[in-house]
């Protein structure tokens, strides 16, 4: 589906899936694989879409279509913070990123939060008082404070929040779209993997 909203999509990939032991972005979640289920809702809300690699060799192991664009992580090893600077490099105005293993994004949540990005630089959702900084908008603005902090090794991704204009989304502005925060939800974990499945069984 291809709309104008002035934002591009970025997927997070480069994780290692340390804790549940192999890789998660292909595992299949509601008949598809997980980074596919992601990729297809977010393109709902953004222009196009990028997946953030850690290596180029990465992006063979992963179903990405040729519609979307593959980046290499400007700052390998350095977590999501470098991957979130790769992503906001590569795209031509906002970012909204996202990570591979949250499998039920909100389009309504997301088109919210793209409506409010007016007179910031990053639009997030902020539950018991902590944003969630890999289900966020993100301007070029940020770019200069998020280098300086990942040239500081500083990887504390909310780091640079207070150098910036956030948006903060309340937890009851999330519970208009998505009472049971589902869109927040990421696979880490076998038990977590079980537990996407039985939800994404239910939508069918």
């Amino acid at each position: 589906m291809t709309v104008d909203t002035g934002t591009t999509g970025v997927i997070l990939a480069g994780g290692l899936s340390r804790r549940l032991g192999r890789d998660k972005a292909v595992e299949p979640v509601g008949g598809q694989p997980m980074i596919s289920r992601v990729m297809a809702r977010l393109s709902e809300v953004s222009d196009e879409t990028v997946v953030v690699v850690n290596e180029a060799g990465r992006a063979a192991a992963l179903p990405i279509p040729e519609s979307a664009r593959v980046v290499v992580d400007a700052y390998p090893g350095k977590g999501s913070l470098g991957g979130i600077f790769t992503g906001l490099s590569a795209a031509d105005g906002w970012a909204f990123v996202v990570s591979c293993d949250m499998p039920f994004l909100n389009t309504g949540l997301m088109a919210y939060m793209s409506s409010l990005r007016d007179g910031c630089d990053v639009v997030a959702p902020v539950v018991g008082g902590r944003p969630e900084p890999t289900h966020a908008l993100y301007s070029k603005a940020c770019l200069p404070h998020v280098r300086q902090r990942l040239e500081a090794d500083e990887l504390k991704i909310t780091g640079f929040f207070e150098e910036v204009r956030v948006r903060r989304v309340s937890e009851e502005e999330l519970d208009r779209f998505d009472p049971q925060r589902l869109s927040l939800f990421n696979v880490n974990t076998q038990d977590d993997l079980d537990r996407a499945r039985r939800l994404a069984a239910r939508e069918l």
